[in-house]
């Protein structure tokens, strides 16, 4: 009896090591990616997903992200993209780390820009250019977590130093894909007179992952005023502190004009261009370089999250 015991568990064992690495998450588009799977529930309008984000070779499962955006309420078609995808991969990944399996209540994601004036004028925490207007930020809790633990995981992901990581000093933490940095209640400052002037501005790419002279995507968050512009081509650094210049590479909707012009949200959420065949295997990042520019106080130009060029 004994001895049927030990191999039925050993079985079981099998099992989860197996689906844990079913999918191969060294070819996703991401660094930080969990086992693929995130089971979610929003508290506000009562929708439940449980789906495989990523598919067996590592690439995303578009079908997932539609039901994604329908548990957020992302206005997919009118936005003309989904939920921060990386959003999704980093939830999972931290989740996995802490409580993996288990339930993932979200309390607040999307919120439409009137929406988020709404919470402000109640004097809510709700910052003017929270990353929740783009579709890149959460606050949830987990299933069976308390308090003490949520700040853990907080402190845990602030560690990283890749992301936004909020807590208020409840079970609730924020998570987003926007500029790396992290607060609780005290030192949140959302409610700051100060004017913005765009000084809080983040230009990131959609993965962090491609291959040489693939197309890629490119966008802005956190924009406190629009009537800006940014020049034609966008530097290729280094990921190191020199930043040195590897090569240029022109934006795709411009051809004649210098400076693209950002009026409104569309404008800077999707911003194309294509690698150069040439880049070599490594890590980078790219400098976007500002024109038209409004304020004095506003960054005369910008560097990207860290990517990943692969064979």
């Amino acid at each position: 009896m004994k001895l049927i015991i030990n191999i039925t568990l050993l079985i079981t064992c099998f099992f989860v090591f197996f689906n844990a690495f079913a999918r191969d998450i060294n070819n996703a588009p991401f660094f930080l990616v969990g086992d693929g799977k995130v089971n979610l529930k929003n508290t506000h309008n009562g929708r439940e997903i449980n789906i495989n984000y990523l598919k067996e070779d590592g690439s995303l499962n578009d079908e997932a992200f539609k039901k994604v955006d329908y548990l957020f309420g992302f206005p997919t078609n009118q936005k003309r993209e989904n939920i921060s995808k990386r959003l999704v991969a980093m939830l999972d990944y931290f989740t996995d780390k802490v409580a993996p399996g288990k339930k993932i209540y979200l309390t607040s994601g999307y919120r439409s820009p009137e929406y988020n004036k709404k919470i402000r004028d109640r004097g809510a925490n709700a910052a003017k250019t929270s990353t929740h207007i783009d579709g890149m930020a959460l606050d949830f809790y987990l299933e069976g977590r308390s308090a003490s633990q949520a700040k853990a995981l907080w402190e845990m992901i602030r560690k990283l130093d890749c992301c936004g990581a909020g807590h208020y000093g409840g079970k609730n933490v924020h998570l987003d894909a926007g500029r790396p940095r992290f607060w609780q209640a005290a030192t949140s400052k959302v409610r700051t007179k100060e004017p913005a002037h765009n000084r809080f501005i983040y230009y990131s790419t959609e993965y962090d992952r491609y291959k040489a002279g693939e197309r890629f995507r490119s966008f802005f968050t956190s924009i406190s005023d629009f009537g800006f512009g940014i020049k034609n081509k966008l530097v290729i650094v280094t990921d190191d502190e020199k930043q040195k210049k590897v090569a240029s590479i022109k934006i795709s909707s411009l051809k004649k004009s210098s400076c693209l012009l950002i009026n409104e949200r569309e404008d800077a959420r999707f911003i194309y261009s294509e690698l150069p065949q040439t880049l070599q295997p490594g890590r980078y990042r790219i400098r976007v370089d500002f024109c038209k520019i409004p304020f004095e106080d506003m960054p005369k130009e910008k560097v990207s999250n860290p990517i990943e060029i692969i064979r």
